[in-house]
């Protein structure tokens, strides 16, 4: 029987994190071994699972700083590698929660597709977090879609999500390739992380799902959205709300040095034209443009 390891990186947000695990722990796992990882990135306080939740196939690992997205899921990848001998790892945020079905959707998927190396599931946003609740009928809320396969626009360096906004009637209920795979929950393939690696640290937080989706697929697999496997997610919940300091600083750069390290000719014209529109902008836009360009990456003090 396959393993299947779920990463939950958990940062400051604990009542976020149990919801999470409550969740997962209601999974549907009859075709594979589900363990359960939550990876503490640096929080000020120990993260402790409640007794009611502190099951055999849940393990916490602490990191004692921050490592940021790609940092704390390296932990638990190594980790699943190294002590559970992992088929297939599925990284999924701590602001969310998924249906008992979704784990096993996504890896009848995988099996079905050899050429899949990173699968995606539908995404909601989840009931009362939608961008404008005001505009939905109340037994809409919590059928509005907040990702369903993504779309890379290299003139402009943006990414775009299918169908956001959307309430979900089905239009978007195929099994389709995606131009970028979202961290918010991905399953990956063993065979992917043999041949093209960790996630890349050097970006920290933001855009390390698209840098990655993008090695993957030079390598030559698909990246598949799943529609049958769902999940929601409360946007940003685990990163203080959109718009922040934080969020904008890391938007910024990274948005600029994937452009100039994975975009063609077009893609860093379009990185010029940006580049000089944030120098006029906020001492953050600007710090963050000097640090992509002089490949200042990591984890940086924001201001």
């Amino acid at each position: 029987m396959d393993t299947l390891t779920t990463i939950v990186v958990h940062y400051n947000t604990p009542q976020e994190t149990e919801a999470c695990l409550a969740s997962l722990l209601k999974t549907k796992a009859t075709s594979f071994k589900h363990q359960i990882l939550i990876i503490d990135n640096g929080s000020k306080e120990e993260f402790q699972i409640s007794s009611t939740l502190n099951q055999k196939n849940v393990t916490v690992l602490r990191s004692e700083a921050n490592l940021g997205f790609a940092g704390g899921n390296n932990i638990g990848i190594k980790y699943a590698i190294e002590n559970y001998n992992s088929d297939y790892v599925v990284l999924l945020n701590s602001d969310t929660t998924i249906a008992p079905t979704a784990l096993e959707f996504l890896l009848v998927q995988a099996r079905l597709a050899p050429e899949a190396g990173l699968l995606n599931p539908k995404i909601y946003f989840s009931k009362g977090m939608e961008f404008h609740k005001k505009s939905y009928k109340k037994d809409e809320l919590g059928n509005v879609i907040w990702f369903a396969g993504g779309t890379i626009d290299w003139k402009d360096v943006a990414s775009f999500h299918r169908g956001v906004d959307e309430v979900d009637r089905g239009q978007f209920d195929q099994v389709s390739k995606t131009d970028f795979a979202t961290g918010c929950c991905m399953l990956i393939k063993r065979e992917v992380l043999e041949s093209t690696g960790l996630l890349s640290e050097e970006l920290f937080l933001y855009w390390e799902d698209v840098e990655y989706s993008l090695r993957v697929k030079e390598k030559g697999y698909e990246l598949l959205y799943v529609p049958k496997a769902v999940v929601w997610h409360d946007n940003a919940g685990s990163s203080e709300g959109a718009g922040n300091q934080v969020s904008v600083y890391y938007q910024t750069r990274n948005r600029l040095y994937l452009a100039l390290t994975h975009g063609g000719l077009l893609a860093k014209k379009a990185a010029a034209l940006l580049a000089a529109k944030y120098m006029k902008g906020s001492s953050t836009e600007q710090k963050a443009v000097i640090d992509a360009t002089t490949r200042q990456m990591g984890k940086r003090p924001v201001v």
